[in-house]
């Protein structure tokens, strides 16, 4: 067989293509957007992460000449809209509102039909907020040791929603569960704003929410909060104790979200998104309309992101397995 190329000119070969190839990229980094881009929720619309994805779609709609939408796709502990999005064409196009879950569910499902790391490309964690344990005013509690007490006296009898197996609700609820030594049920919704819903009508008893599906709420009284699950108090409520203050000392929970793409999405790209997105999250109007609901608006790097989720799926492990956690 005739050799076509030397060692030296398959290299010349391999540098030249590499080459050509980050050009291109360049150039379509350069262009893009060029049409509208579709954030994917994974939960419906009205809770806490539906709120983060709007406020950011909209800003973002302002500054870079093209439509952001965002597309609700609940269901499967998030593992639908992730899927999607980790089965979308690498462009820029199609973007995953991740969060807790997406690194919780790598210990909780024994087969995932995607890859965390390898299918995802990490954009920038876009903001962290603290749950706030709501509960329905008919309950005859007021601090968050007179509800483990009544807990206590009704085992099984008390119900605590969430935004879906492996959600950041749910994981407080476990981690309240198992700290404070309490009989409660889990009930499971397709997003934060279903369970806000029940909660209001009474249906479930409590509910460790998002700041933002449930603060307003709380003002008007049709909700009674308890704590937070913060280390800190939040400087929006700083009249509400922390879980760790009122009654379990060490319990500590946040929630946060992060915007990643396809796992090719070429490299320029997804910095251009996370110059756009972090741009966005600086803006005071972004920030106080974030704040004003208990979410801080944060902004990282890709690289940076991609630490915090290889941090977080460690850490999420061992509570799975520690709280006994599995899909219901």
């Amino acid at each position: 067989m005739t050799r076509l190329f030397s060692g030296s000119t398959l290299l010349q070969v391999v540098i030249v293509s590499s080459a050509l190839l980050v050009g291109a990229q360049a150039a379509y980094a350069q262009s893009y957007p060029a049409r509208p881009i579709r954030i994917i929720c994974p939960y419906v619309a009205g809770g806490g992460s539906d709120f983060v994805a709007r406020t950011i779609a909209q800003k973002l709609t302002e500054t870079i000449g093209q439509s952001v939408v965002v597309d609700n796709r609940p269901g499967g502990g998030t593992n639908i809209g992730a899927e999607l999005v980790a089965r979308a064409t690498p462009d820029g196009y199609t973007i995953f509102l991740g969060g807790t879950p997406t690194t919780v569910n790598v210990t909780l499902y024994k087969k995932l039909p995607f890859d965390v790391i390898a299918d995802f490309a990490p954009i920038t964690l876009t903001t962290t907020a603290p749950n706030l344990l709501v509960v329905h005013p008919s309950l005859p509690v007021r601090t968050v040791k007179e509800l483990i007490a009544l807990a206590k006296s009704r085992p099984g009898q008390l119900t605590y929603g969430s935004a879906g197996i492996a959600s950041s609700n749910h994981l407080s609820g476990a981690l309240f569960k198992t700290m404070a030594g309490v009989d409660i049920v889990h009930v499971p919704y397709k997003g934060g704003g279903a369970a806000v819903t029940d909660l209001l009508a009474g249906n479930i008893s409590m509910y460790f929410s998002t700041t933002p599906s449930s603060m307003p709420h709380v003002r008007t009284g049709r909700l009674r909060a308890l704590a937070v699950t913060s280390a800190k108090r939040s400087d929006i409520v700083p009249n509400i104790p922390t879980m760790a203050e009122a009654a379990l000392p060490g319990f500590e929970m946040s929630a946060w979200h992060a915007l990643l793409a396809p796992g090719a999405t070429p490299a320029p790209v997804v910095k251009r998104l996370a110059d756009e997105v972090v741009r966005a999250l600086r803006q005071p109007d972004v920030k106080e309309r974030l704040a004003a609901q208990g979410v801080d608006a944060v902004g990282t790097t890709p690289e940076e992101l991609a630490a915090i989720i290889k941090e977080n799926i460690a850490k999420y492990a061992k509570l799975v397995k520690a709280a006994d956690i599995r899909i219901e």
